[in-house]
């Protein structure tokens, strides 16, 4: 099948990758042009520009956009008039659901069809395949299909699940028609909340983890300091890449996640080449949005995310208030930060 794919950055050029190896036929731009002529030398065709894009795509034309949310409406704002009835724009990207909705709307004025896809997979896609959350059109999807079971892992990436019987569903495969505009990158949106929540849920226990020889420490004996009781309870020095390592192997919290975490602590146990600033892409705000909105209580999922915002110092304004209202109160003085111990 031939598709065109605009955006080649971590995900796209991957996903181009995999198309090209499922023998699809993969026109490819981005603004620099040196990731559209890496790809070609594997078996892509670099497009010079949008237009040129469009004129080697046979019609009904399917285009894909793997780009940052934030600028998919100005790309659509010059793609759109250059399409024809009947062609298809795919938005492969973590946009907004809301979004989906009007842009589908405006698609579909001109005769267009838009489809929005949550993509999950990361950098390793290209081996593992991508899950993909699809809304839109019925017919539409099904026309895609043959992009869809390309990208995706395929049925051997998991086990069946045991009494499970749906004859024709894609989930299997991994990918699904979640419903109409906006139902995929929904699902996409929640999927990702999760993703914060199991995350913050790793970091939390390890930190846990880490600080059990905190009984050993030479402890602090003043007034500001509240003494550790039964020191002799916490004299554990825990080897965190070997536990991470024990946890995959039958473990009930085993998954991708802590497969990475395990890797990542085997290179560097104290994780120094990191500063620890978690951003946030907008997901986790717009699923916890949704459930203030249907009344859903999210609280491992907002602190989750909130706790995103104080990776970044977006707390430390919050903390001097509480440091100066203890000091006016009571007279209390800050005290320096323990460096931890390795």
């Amino acid at each position: 099948m031939q598709i065109g794919m605009i955006g080649l950055g971590r995900m796209g050029a991957n996903m181009v990758r995999r198309l090209v190896q499922g023998n699809h036929e993969c026109i490819v731009y981005d603004r620099d042009a040196r990731a559209a002529s890496s790809l070609q030398a594997q078996g892509a065709t670099a497009a010079s520009s949008i237009e040129a894009m469009i004129s080697q795509l046979s019609a009904p034309r399917v285009l894909w956009l793997m780009l940052p949310a934030a600028v998919v409406d100005d790309m659509l704002g010059t793609l759109l008039p250059l399409l024809q009835p009947g062609d298809i724009v795919v938005d492969g990207g973590n946009s907004y659901y809301r979004d989906d909705i009007r842009r589908g709307a405006e698609a579909r004025s001109k005769g267009l069809h838009y489809v929005d896809v949550g993509t999950s997979g990361g950098v390793a896609g290209l081996d593992r395949g991508y899950c993909l959350m699809i809304g839109g059109e019925k017919e539409v999807v099904q026309h895609l299909a043959p992009i869809f079971a390309t990208l995706a892992p395929g049925v051997g990436a998991a086990p069946a699940t045991p009494g499970r019987n749906k004859p024709g569903s894609t989930a299997e495969q991994g990918f699904l028609h979640c419903g109409p505009q906006g139902a995929g990158h929904f699902v996409k949106m929640v999927h990702n909340g999760i993703e914060y929540g199991i995350m913050g849920a790793y970091a939390e226990g390890l930190n846990v983890l880490r600080h059990a020889n905190v009984g050993k420490r030479q402890a602090d004996a003043d007034a500001e300091t509240t003494p550790l009781r039964n020191p002799e309870l916490y004299q554990y020095e825990l080897d965190l890449p070997e536990i991470t390592e024990l946890w995959r192997r039958g473990s009930v919290i085993g998954s991708w996640l802590l497969d990475l975490t395990a890797g990542a602590l085997l290179g560097d146990p104290g994780l120094d080449h990191y500063v620890g600033r978690v951003s946030d892409s907008g997901e986790g705000r717009w699923t916890i949005a949704a459930a203030i909105d249907e009344a859903v209580p999210v609280p491992i999922l907002s602190a989750a995310l909130f706790e995103r915002f104080s990776s970044r110092g977006d707390a430390d304004f919050a903390d001097k208030v509480l440091s100066a209202m203890r000091h006016g109160f009571g007279g209390h003085l800050e005290k320096a930060a323990p460096k931890l111990e390795e």
